[in-house]
């Protein structure tokens, strides 16, 4: 796997005193950094969407707790505050936890910086390994179709479901790639084809509605998401629109692969039922990139996430393994119970 090429993104980077990420919003019209100096301005990144992706929330969030330290701040009101960022994506809480744990242990600032790291440094291994047990399922020579944003930018680096879409590409698995545009963020259209272009890997962007036509033309063999919760029978939650894809790619024959690192997994969650959906501010959806494209008096409904149930997904892949059909057996199996 030719590393150098495919994984040279980093948008979340500790610089020793202060954090930095790229700003998402922005690009990819314009490459701007934001620096973090505190635990509030990395809450504040997180729920502006400058840094989005679930693995990559959580990172952030870790490097946020290591500024709380290093500032002197009461961490407990840290924790609190960066807890409540966002509520979907369970990577946070699990950062967060996994903090607070080494701060019970009587863990200084130092610590709590190695620990940060290591979140981080787990996190690129487990994309690594993720992208060859997905590609390994992927027939020579497929078309496949992604959601959102699952690469470098979401994580910290290489990516989760476009971990396994460099992978497979670099290894003669994948011929073709498809970008659904993902409003209203439109993280499909302005990140992962910025991703896909920087790493020259031929792409096509699609409207979010020309999804089922792509897959009736027969171009599309899998459909590869990521994930921000999956629950301990297998129901997966999303960006909003990937539920659709499911449905779509089960009527057409298409496989559908969902990618995530353990930590993703939340076995203490039942199903897809029990997963709080961020419902954001509807003004998001009636403009674009801050232009105003719907009438005045007009409201809207802005959910961003969806559930995906178990039954329509065929492969779960994360670090630990692959689950194939998934149910909450084999989820337990692989996670415990």
């Amino acid at each position: 796997m030719d590393y150098d090429r495919y994984d040279r993104i980093r948008a979340v980077q500790w610089q020793g005193d202060h954090l930095r990420l790229l700003d998402q919003r922005l690009l990819p019209q314009e490459e701007r950094w934001i620096d973090c100096s505190n635990a509030a301005q990395v809450t504040q990144a997180i729920k502006d969407l400058a840094v989005r992706g679930a693995p990559a929330i959580g990172i952030a969030a870790a490097w946020g707790v290591v500024l709380a330290a290093k500032q002197g701040e009461a961490l407990e009101p840290a924790l609190a505050m960066l807890r409540a960022a966002r509520p979907t994506a369970v990577n946070l809480m699990w950062a967060l936890d996994r903090m607070k744990a080494r701060i019970a242990a009587g863990a200084d600032a130092a610590a709590l910086e190695r620990e940060a790291q290591a979140i981080q440094d787990e996190d690129l291994a487990a994309n690594r390994h993720m992208g060859e047990l997905g590609a390994g399922l992927i027939a020579p020579h497929s078309g496949v179709l992604t959601h959102c944003n699952t690469g470098s930018l979401a994580t910290s680096g290489f990516g989760t479901a476009l971990g396994v879409i460099r992978a497979g590409v670099a290894g003669g698995r994948i011929d073709h790639v498809y970008a659904g545009e993902t409003r209203p963020w439109q993280q499909g259209a302005r990140l992962t084809m910025w991703e896909l272009v920087r790493d020259g890997i031929p792409a096509k962007l699609i409207a979010d509605s020309a999804a089922s036509h792509l897959m009736r033309s027969g171009v599309v063999q899998w459909v590869i998401v990521g994930a921000d919760r999956i629950a301990a029978n297998g129901d997966t939650a999303n960006k909003i629109g990937t539920y659709q894809l499911a449905i779509a790619a089960r009527h057409h024959g298409v496989k559908f692969m969902v990618v995530a690192p353990s930590s993703t997994v939340d076995m203490a969650t039942a199903s897809g039922d029990d997963i709080e959906i961020e419902l954001r501010d509807s003004a998001e959806l009636l403009a674009v990139a801050g232009r105003r494209t719907v009438v005045e008096g007009a409201d809207a409904w802005n959910p961003v996430f969806d559930v995906t149930p178990a039954e329509l997904i065929d492969a779960i892949v994360t670090e630990r393994g692959v689950i194939e059909r998934p149910t909450t057996l084999a989820m337990q199996a692989l996670f415990g119970s």
